[in-house]
């Protein structure tokens, strides 16, 4: 991922009002391994239900707001993030919406998925499995893996920017 900076962030926003995203508390960007991320994502320290995620749509950062459920999934059983597809158990995936873009935005029309509570779908996909004979090599498995989690990213902002 191309790095962002502070206005970059602020003006990828496309789901939100100028005056949200001025409240919009931004992480430590200097501490962001930039090569090692499809996507920018974090939670709103002071409001647990919101989170954020940016990423770059050829050479536009795109951004979005979310919200999460407050409701969990029951315990003891195993939940699967629909952006970096891992099984995970319940309590580290949540159901996350956000307002479409737009005046279908503002009439309360939303999209919703199953994405990882911490957001660190780009952590998460990097973490090699072991090299095995029935297996392509660990590096590859992760290429094809980001690949396909920046693919399922873009769909869903694509999604949430589509107004009618």
């Amino acid at each position: 991922m191309k790095p962002l900076s502070e206005t970059d962030i602020r003006d990828s926003f496309v789901n939100a009002t100028r005056g949200e995203i001025e409240r919009i508390p931004l992480p430590g960007l200097h501490e962001v391994l930039w090569d090692s991320r499809e996507y920018l994502g974090w939670r709103d320290p002071q409001a647990r239900q919101r989170g954020y995620l940016v990423h770059w749509s050829g050479d536009t950062p795109v951004g979005i707001v979310l919200r999460a459920s407050e409701v969990a999934l029951s315990h003891g059983i195993s939940a699967m993030c629909a952006l970096c597809r891992t099984a995970q158990p319940s309590h580290q995936v949540t159901m996350f919406s956000a307002p479409r873009a737009g005046e279908a935005g503002r009439n309360g029309n939303t999209v919703g998925t199953y994405i990882c509570d911490d957001l660190a779908c780009s952590m998460i996909i990097r973490i090699a499995p072991a090299a095995q004979p029935m297996h392509p090599d660990p590096a590859e498995v992760i290429s094809s893996r980001a690949e396909g989690l920046l693919g399922r990213v873009n769909a869903f902002t694509a999604d949430i920017m589509r107004t009618a």
